[in-house]
């Protein structure tokens, strides 16, 4: 009698290298992204008044942008491409997370302080694929 036996295969993923293009692209638009990310940080800070250490501007391709537990935030260059609102929104909901570390009531409430049509933006955020 032949015994079967069934293995979990585990598929490890491979990390795509970057096309030559997208490092060119990189490197021209990283200092345009930063310029404006620190001037919109410092437009919404005097509303907010949030303390923040570092701001990295990166070649990330699954986020527009995340905030650590050290306070620093970071952003895709291709933050520069996208419509100026939907800029701000990301900007106001990283620099939230400063606040309130998760997506909560009070998050949301920080949020809509100074972009009350938060909902509409996040929805249209979504939409667009970091691949482009």
């Amino acid at each position: 009698m032949i015994k079967w036996v069934w293995r979990r295969v585990r598929v490890r993923k491979t990390r795509r290298k970057a096309s030559a293009v997208t490092k060119r692209d990189y490197e021209m638009m990283k200092e345009s992204a930063r310029a404006l990310v620190h001037s919109r940080l410092e437009f919404f800070n005097t509303h907010y008044k949030f303390a923040y250490k570092k701001v990295f501007i990166k070649n990330t391709t699954t986020r527009w942008g995340s905030c650590s537990s050290h306070g620093n935030l970071n952003f895709n260059y291709k933050i520069v491409k996208l419509p100026p609102e939907l800029a701000d929104y990301l900007i106001v909901h990283e620099m939230c997370h400063l606040r309130e570390m998760n997506h909560g009531s009070r998050f949301w409430a920080l949020v809509s302080e100074t972009i009350p049509n938060y909902e509409l933006l996040n929805k249209q955020l979504k939409k667009i694929p970091l691949s482009s």
